[in-house]
């Protein structure tokens, strides 16, 4: 079994670094800082990168997703029991994807 409390710290520390990359990248996606230009050709440039902007907010949205659920599951002391079958999730799976619900059985 994991030391829950250093994982919980782990999780935590991700999920304030993933806000901060959502937050960044949705201020870039609405051009906070660098407000769009009013020729059309100009506009496509800067707007050139907001599919990646918006792929990373929502990659980072979807990890944020998974953090949550983990940090439910340690505080229903469910955090190491795979939500499939019910068997204990090894340590090193959970030492590697920190925030899984599933042996690696039925991860796959």
């Amino acid at each position: 079994m994991p030391d829950l409390s250093a994982v919980r710290e782990q999780l935590l520390k991700r999920q304030a670094e993933l806000r901060n990359r959502t937050e960044r990248a949705n201020a870039d996606l609405r051009h906070q800082k660098d407000p769009l230009a009013a020729d059309f050709a100009d506009q496509a440039v800067q707007r050139s990168n907001d599919d990646v902007l918006a792929a990373i907010s929502d990659s980072a949205q979807g990890e944020l997703n998974q953090i949550s659920v983990a940090l439910r599951r340690i505080e229903a002391g469910q955090y190491a029991t795979c939500a499939g079958c019910g068997t204990e999730i090894a340590p090193e799976r959970l030492r590697s994807v920190p925030y899984t619900d599933r042996c690696a059985a039925c991860a796959t």
